[in-house]
């Protein structure tokens, strides 16, 4: 099994694919100060399994457009939001987040947690812009340093594993310069990482390796997620995800 299936193996059963929570989704629903109840057409770009996505759909009167590039991550979120009867709410779409087949100003709301980095937070924010209705929002969350200055380690490895990593004010700076107006933003607590996220994870480890008949690239999948696991808990001072919140400029 190539490493990408392995991958997915290891994260198509979890509720979650990267950090967040449900309070964080709601508190990003308040921050946006919107009717909940008037009908919205929303698209969750790089939905995942759809913990968000169903978030959405039970909070709000919206057609929810799922988006993901993983048909197993897609089926998945079909059979819960069967489960929780929010079909007639949610319709998924397999595809890149590059390539979208949607019309300019279609969406009152762009959602997308913990999946921008897959094209980069400038091209994503600069990309969906034009999907956006003209005073339509974006939520995005994306990997953020809390502090101006951190150790080298953990430097050198986010600058690796995604070089567009930065400090909020650049990315409101970015926010800006591409037709956006900031209205909100706040960080991932810890627990949005470890107890909703790691975890988990680690919990599925031994199942995983078992699958894939302890294969060395399995263990190889086994150990590189340790490895993040470690640097996040020694250095979770200095990073997280920020969720930024902004509107379209008119």
């Amino acid at each position: 099994m190539a490493d990408y299936q392995l991958l997915i193996d290891l994260h198509k059963n979890a509720e979650r694919q990267g950090p967040g929570g449900n309070p964080e989704t709601k508190l990003a629903l308040d921050l946006l100060g919107i009717d909940k109840t008037a009908p919205l057409k929303i698209a969750d770009i790089g939905c995942g399994t759809g913990a968000s996505t169903l978030v959405l759909a039970e909070q709000l009167n919206a057609q929810i457009t799922a988006v993901d590039f993983l048909p197993d991550f897609l089926e998945v979120l079909e059979t819960r939001a069967k489960q929780k009867e929010l079909s007639e709410k949610v319709s998924t779409l397999c595809c890149s987040m590059e390539n979208l087949p949607f019309n300019d100003a279609e969406f009152d709301v762009i959602w997308s947690e913990g999946a921008i980095y897959n094209i980069g937070f400038e091209k994503g924010i600069k990309d969906w812009h034009r999907y956006l209705k003209p005073g339509g929002l974006l939520v995005v969350s994306e990997i953020t340093w809390l502090t101006n200055f951190r150790p080298i380690e953990i430097q050198k490895y986010w600058e690796v594993e995604y070089p567009e990593i930065d400090l909020a004010s650049a990315k409101f700076a970015l926010l800006e310069e591409h037709g956006y107006s900031p209205i909100g933003y706040f960080v991932l607590p810890e627990r949005c990482w470890l107890e909703n996220y790691y975890q988990p994870m680690q919990a599925r480890f031994q199942d995983f390796l078992k699958r894939n008949n302890h294969s060395e690239n399995a263990h190889s999948i086994v150990a590189m997620e340790t490895h993040e696991i470690e640097l996040y808990e020694q250095y979770k001072a200095y990073y997280s995800y920020g969720v930024y919140i902004a509107r379209k400029l008119n």
